[in-house]
């Protein structure tokens, strides 16, 4: 295996490895494993292996025979079942060989053994004899791209010409071109080029610097990549960049203008910005760029639609803002409406109490010593209440003051407040609270309000919310209780009453009544605890009760530390403002802030239709895939990490870090999970993990993934950094992810290198948003189907849209697995899109000694592949794969349209019962637990329908989008046989072609009439081109008619 101490920067590093050779597993077809030397010829012609049973000669293999060096499992041999297990993807590779492909397969010790050689392979094959010069140079050569600019780096510090500059100073050069390495571990490697060459001193010359550079500075998981895409060696060219951007970035639309661009802007030598070349550095400066982050710009602003109803987004909700601590110990500060109010906090609590001099003050359970005016906090809330996010402000109202110093919250409301305060009474003809782009620029009033009956100045109304908890916290009386809500009256005067408008404040008592009685704009809090028993209980309820109601959900008295509930948990339930403890860090709130980046941090987030539509079925507690939505793969590979600190809090000694990783999905209860790294040993600088994890998510719009970096070897505190991310929110490719403090501050400098692929579960998917392959073994198919509900009018309805929901899911799944098996005959896994199945195909076909060709014919809608000359085995089946995946496209997208219209047919006819369906199941003898259940079954069927009628639409789109990247990649690999436009060309070819047939037919009428004989035929004659007029057997059958009409002699 790889010394530890062994770092492969170049090409060149990669052959002499290679020379010296090392120890593999090679596997055969019988799946049995074989301890072999393997090593490359001083002359980089052949690949040997020993000890064998079989002569010298005969255990070797020629580099030129060699067609494709495969990474991973991707050979039917390492795929096989009873080796799959035994060892991981990244520590496998296959050698592809000879005109038949055959493969040699092997497993290495680690993943860097596998890297060097997967590298140093793919190297020889493209570049052939000449690489001899990169190990021993026949004359000196030219300095490359790197070495020429960092010497004139070098050239530039040395201003006084002398050879040399001392070691603080190249020490400097080197920090400040990477800004996260230490200044000791710089120093330490100038120390050891220093010792190796019998030099002592602080002076250092041009090829120590040059030689430390190129060793600290090169991080060989990126030359690795850069290498593999590479056509010029050791650099990119726009069109090397522009392929690794579309085809691993996932960035549609790319042009050699935009890859220009890319290399101005990051690539550090003139040289290399003057030619078009993005060297190494110029490669690492780019993938760490903001261009090249996990999070997708498009989320950095608003992008989801404002217009919905108030109930139908969740809230970003602060608990106790005023608090810098915990309940008991924690002071109020002023600050804390401030910070939350800028990180996009959109409901914020004011806990009220009677001051002195009639000015009420705020402050939250023992903190008396820290009041706060309720005027000043008010002046605070004026000013930042719209800083961060134009969308309406839900200011909490709690009070515990008398009836005059009410009075004076009312006057300070309005005074401070002014126009932003929402004072519009709500429109009782309509059934929904406003939007928030309705509600821009507006602080709505939350809390109790008078009865209607009430007319006098003042009156009781019921609290029922967590102000008397906070009552219980300093001694208050304890009063009744009711459904386990704490309920006490108390007097609220007229003025306040009546700055309620949209969030009145009611208690709930359940969800019967609710549905009957509660009014749209009122609103209930939930204890955490209740709220809890509702999500359990009751959970199709409750998701139900939050389509049309706004909740808030705080948390029980029993956090006396200021601790945080699970924001899931209620979100999963469709709970709208969940109110977290601003001023505790950790888990609960890195999922909370994370959460709200995904609409341009304005505090809303659209809830998942399936929690929206008032016909649909969801259970929070559900835990598997759910109807009509498109379960997804997420596949992440954690490469390496970059400047790691030391925890904060860790008491143990020196800058030893020991760190792994922990990748976890939080969700509804079937998408929670989490998979862990191995530890590296002593290595916060570079370490390398390189390690994959498969997740299937169930419901994308709702899962949040989040990263967790640890350090094995702590005394105290192992919290390293962090990063939460929505699913909704992650950019495929390679991404580098920045780590955060516990308190959410950015760690300067230090990052993650993932690689991130979505598909379907079947492995389908755009190109755009790849996943990893779908474990392998075939079972039966397993069809979507609806419910009986016991009403004998609805059933039939819903049993006749049996066949096209099987037609629907045969249509989806055959393209799915057509397209699976053609990625995996290509030697890729189902994570692959077209554009790199038809790149590898060209690669056999450049590696091919035989006189062999294969051509995909884009003049039709569906493009054909064809091979002229003596087809091996393999290619044959890529062939037939590849025709398979295409006529399973064509039945897809010719039959969709109709398969699609059948099914919203049928949900459209099934929503024509919903306003009668209670009193259908009462009227055939449904009751009770019944009754619910075949309203519950209802829903599922319209859902279903609707989920399966999505899922064909966006499985059509995606089939077309796969002839698209096949028409552009068989262009950009010479396979096109004819040079065709594209799909969008061809069909406004087609236009342009008819429309010049009706002014030929035109100018022929004109000249039949004039009787101009000879000049028409002659210029008939001229048309007979396929390619450019009418088709050669219309022409001449017209030709003949025209001869016929004028009664002229046939030529």
């Amino acid at each position: 295996s790889m010394p530890s101490d062994r770092k492969i920067n170049s090409t060149a590093a990669c052959i002499a490895f290679m020379m010296e050779g090392c120890e593999m597993k090679k596997v055969r077809s019988n799946s049995r494993m074989y301890n072999r030397y393997f090593l490359l010829d001083p002359d980089m012609h052949w690949l040997r292996w020993e000890p064998s049973k079989k002569d010298s000669e005969k255990a070797k293999l020629e580099i030129k025979s060699i067609k494709e060096v495969r990474l991973g499992k991707k050979t039917p041999v390492l795929r096989s079942n009873g080796l799959s297990d035994q060892f991981p993807d990244e520590c496998a590779f296959s050698i592809i060989y000879g005109d038949n492909y055959e493969s040699l397969d092997l497993v290495a010790s680690t993943a860097d053994v596998v890297s060097t050689w997967v590298m140093g392979l793919r190297y020889l094959v493209s570049y052939g004899r000449h690489t001899v010069d990169i190990v021993e140079p026949s004359q000196p050569s030219q300095p490359s791209l790197r070495t020429s600019w960092i010497g004139s780096v070098f050239e530039l510090a040395d201003m006084e010409k002398e050879g040399y500059i001392d070691l603080f100073r190249a020490t400097q050069i080197i920090k400040g071109l990477n800004p996260g390495m230490k200044e000791s571990r710089i120093e330490l490697k100038f120390k050891e080029l220093q010792k190796a060459k019998d030099q002592y001193g602080e002076a250092i010359n041009m090829d120590t610097f040059v030689e430390a550079y190129c060793e600290l500075c090169t991080r060989p998981e990126i030359f690795f990549l850069l290498v593999q895409f590479s056509s010029n060696k050791e650099y990119l060219d726009s069109k090397d960049l522009m392929l690794f951007v579309d085809v691993e970035q996932g960035v549609e639309s790319v042009t050699e203008e935009m890859c220009r661009d890319i290399v101005q802007k990051f690539e550090p030598s003139a040289k290399g910005r003057e030619r078009g070349y993005l060297s190494i550095d110029g490669f690492t400066h780019y993938l760490l760029s903001s261009e090249c982050h996990i999070f997708d710009p498009q989320h950095k602003r608003v992008c989801q639609d404002m217009t919905q109803p108030l109930s139908h987004y969740y809230i970003n909700s602060s608990h106790n803002a005023s608090l810098l601590d915990d309940h008991f110990w924690g002071s109020s500060d002023i600050s804390s409406y401030i910070r939350a109010l800028r990180m996009g906090c959109r409901s914020i609590e004011v806990i009220v109490w009677d001051g002195p001099d009639n000015e009420p003050v705020v402050y939250v359970g023992s903190s008396v010593a820290s009041q706060l005016a309720f005027s000043k906090v008010l002046d605070i809330i004026n000013q930042y209440a719209f800083e961060s996010s134009e969308y309406p402000l839900i200011l909490c109202l709690v009070t515990h003051c008398c009836i005059l110093q009410q009075r004076v919250i009312a006057q300070h409301l309005k005074k401070i407040l002014g126009d932003k305060l929402y004072l519009e009474p709500p429109n009782k003809e309509e059934n929904y609270l406003p939007s928030p782009e309705k509600l821009k620029g507006k602080i709505l009033l939350k809390g109790k309000k008078l009865p209607p009956s009430c007319t006098d100045p003042e009156g009781d109304v019921t609290d029922e919310e967590e102000g008397l908890e906070m009552s219980r916290r300093v001694g208050a009386d304890e009063k009744d209780h009711l459904n386990g809500l704490g309920c006490k009256r108390l007097r609220l005067c007229r003025e306040l009453s009546d700055l309620v408008s949209l969030c009145k404040s009611v208690q709930f008592r359940d969800f019967e009544i609710s549905k009957r009685e509660q009014k749209y704009w009122e609103i209930s809090s939930f204890n955490e605890v209740d709220a809890n028993r509702f999500a359990n209980e009751f959970p199709e309820e409750f998701v139900c009760y939050n389509k049309r109601f706004l909740s808030r959900v705080y948390p029980t008295s029993m956090r006396i530390d200021a601790s945080n509930m699970n924001p899931q948990d209620f979100w999963k339930c469709g709970c709208q403002i969940v109110a977290m403890n601003y001023q505790t860090p950790g888990l609960m709130m890195d999922l909370n802030l994370g959460w709200f980046r995904q609409n341009g941090n304005c505090g809303y987030v659209l809830r998942p239709a399936i929690m929206r539509e008032e016909v649909s079925y969801f259970s929070a507690n559900a835990r598997d895939s759910l109807p009509g939505v498109s379960a997804q793969l997420l596949h992440i590979k954690v490469i390496s990490g970059q400047n790691l600190p030391k925890p904060r809090g860790s008491a143990a000694k020196g800058d030893v870090v020991e760190p792994y990783i922990y990748v976890e999905i939080h969700g509804i209860p079937a998408d929670c999970a989490e998979q862990r790294t191995k530890t590296v040993s002593q290595n916060g600088d570079n370490p390398i993990f390189d390690e994959s994890f498969e997740f299937q998510i169930n419901l994308p719009e709702l899962a949040v993934l989040r990263f967790v970096v640890l350090d094995d070897d702590y005394i105290g505190d192992e919290f390293i950094g962090q990063y939460t991310i929505p699913f909704e929110c992650l950019q495929p490719g390679y991404r580098h992810v920045p780590l955060q403090s516990l308190t959410g501050e950015f760690l300067p400098n230090t990052t993650l290198f993932v690689h991130v692929a979505i598909t379907n579960r079947r492995g389908g998917g755009k190109a755009h948003k790849r996943g990893l392959s779908v474990k392998k073994g075939r079972k039966a198919r397993e069809y979507t189907t609806t419910k009986t509900t016991g009403i004998k009018v609805v059933d039939e309805l819903f049993r006749a849209s049996t066949q096209p929901l099987r037609e629907a899911t045969d249509l989806r799944e055959n393209v799915q697995n057509a397209m699976v098996s053609f990625k995996e005959l290509c030697g890729l896994t189902p994570a692959a899109n077209m554009k790199q199945c038809i790149l590898t195909v060209s690669s056999w076909l450049m590696n091919s000694e035989r006189s062999l060709k294969v051509t995909v014919d884009l003049s039709e809608t569906y493009p054909t592949m064809e091979a002229q000359g003596p087809v091996p085995e393999l290619l044959r089946k890529v062939l037939n794969a590849y025709d398979m995946m295409i006529q399973t496209s064509k039945t897809l997208i010719e039959s969709a349209d109709v398969v699609y219209a059948k099914l919203t047919q049928a949900q459209h006819s099934g929503l024509d019962f919903h306003e009668d369906l209670h009193r259908i199941g009462a009227k055939e003898g449904l009751k009770g637990r019944k009754l619910q259940k075949a309203m519950e079954s209802y829903a599922w069927n319209i859902t279903v329908l609707k989920g399966q009628a999505d899922l064909l639409k966006h499985a059509k789109s995606e089939a077309l989008d796969t002839l698209r990247q096949i028409h552009c990649a068989a262009q950009s690999c010479g396979l096109s046989k004819n040079g065709a436009a594209s799909p969008h060309e061809s069909a406004a070819k087609s236009e342009r072609k008819e429309k010049k047939q009706v002014r030929e037919l035109s100018r022929i009428n004109i000249w039949i009439k004039q009787g101009g004989a000879v000049l028409l035929i002659s210029y008939l004659l001229v048309l007979i081109r396929p390619d450019e007029g009418l088709p050669r057997s219309r022409i001449l059958s017209f030709l003949v008619l025209c001869v016929h009409l004028l009664q002229l002699e046939p030529l």
